[in-house]
């Protein structure tokens, strides 16, 4: 196997693996949280809705990518590319749209109570959650349902002019007009929400810097705040999506200037666009106290049990 395409191979396995286990272990111990605790805070719940989309996007884009580079040729035929392209389009969509909400609510959050309309919006924040998911689902399955119609598995290796070789799919849009609306749609909507994002992280960061004096004194007597280590948590994770939104789109708008585009150009977008989904659970997880907590706790059970069980093959 060439050199080039053993190095990109092993880094799609590795971002999708290490992708995947990471995510799965942030939805299980928010799912030991639940169960303990009866109901989940505002953030985590957010935070494992996260998760929760960013294992599906690494599922439908991370681990069809990754099998073929190395190789493996018709995984789906027509009807599997159709679901999985449709599943992986809602899943980036819900990305962008669940962060935003993230940075948007723990704006709201940490925002002083101004007035009666401010103070009540923040009692209601909690209840506000679950339609909220609703319709973050039901409108991006909307917005996403033309995709199937243009996704097909791929033929006789060829690649038609104004079409995304996925590699195990093809996502042909037959015209350059067909490839251009639906590229400057996706690219309207990420940036519209990528916008929001950084606006209310920008209100965050105001209000911390406006704070900190008031705010180091607690800082050192009881250490930082649950208010202010999530939104220093909420932040990073704005840092991280938008680094990798930047390079993604910056690479997108070139493909939408060729009628074929290079394999290599596709790989690295498809890379870049997944970096997100890959890293954003590693940070959640160093920065949570409670996900700490239950995985090390977990640990100490199992080796607990393991010593235990030496102990009593030992006895007999």
């Amino acid at each position: 196997m060439d050199l080039c395409v053993t190095i990109k191979g092993v880094s799609f396995l590795l971002q999708a693996g290490l992708g995947i286990l990471a995510n799965a272990l942030v939805l299980l111990a928010y799912a030991h949280i639940r169960l303990a605790e009866a109901r989940l805070q505002p953030v985590d719940a957010i935070l494992c809705h996260l998760a929760l989309v960013d294992l599906l996007l690494l599922l439908t884009r991370g681990v069809p990518q990754t099998m073929t580079v190395f190789g493996m040729r018709n995984l789906l035929d027509d009807t599997g590319c159709k679901v999985v392209i449709y599943t992986y389009r809602i899943a980036r969509a819900l990305s962008v749209c669940i962060t935003c909400m993230l940075s948007v609510f723990q704006a709201v959050t940490v925002a002083p109570a101004a007035g009666p309309l401010l103070s009540g919006l923040k009692a209601r924040l909690p209840q506000l959650l679950a339609p909220t998911f609703a319709a973050l689902w039901f409108i991006n399955m909307a917005v996403c349902i033309a995709a199937p119609f243009f996704s097909v598995a791929p033929r006789n290796g060829t690649v038609p002019p104004f079409t995304l070789n996925l590699g195990f799919c093809h996502v042909d849009f037959h015209d350059n007009l067909s490839y251009v609306l639906n590229g400057v749609a996706v690219s309207v909507r990420d940036f519209a929400f990528v916008g929001a994002m950084l606006a209310s992280s920008g209100f965050i960061l105001l209000l911390l810097h406006r704070h900190r004096r008031q705010v180091r004194a607690v800082r050192r007597s009881q250490g930082s705040t649950m208010e202010t280590r999530a939104a220093r948590t909420v932040l990073m994770l704005v840092i991280l999506y938008s680094v990798f939104f930047g390079i993604d789109n910056v690479i997108w708008i070139y493909m939408l200037t060729v009628a074929q585009v290079p394999p290599v150009v596709a790989d690295m977008r498809v890379f870049f666009s997944s970096c997100y989904a890959s890293l954003s659970p590693f940070l959640i997880i160093s920065s949570n106290r409670k996900l700490k907590a239950r995985m090390v706790c977990a640990t100490s059970e199992q080796e607990r049990q393991a010593e235990d069980g030496k102990n009593s093959s030992g006895k007999n």
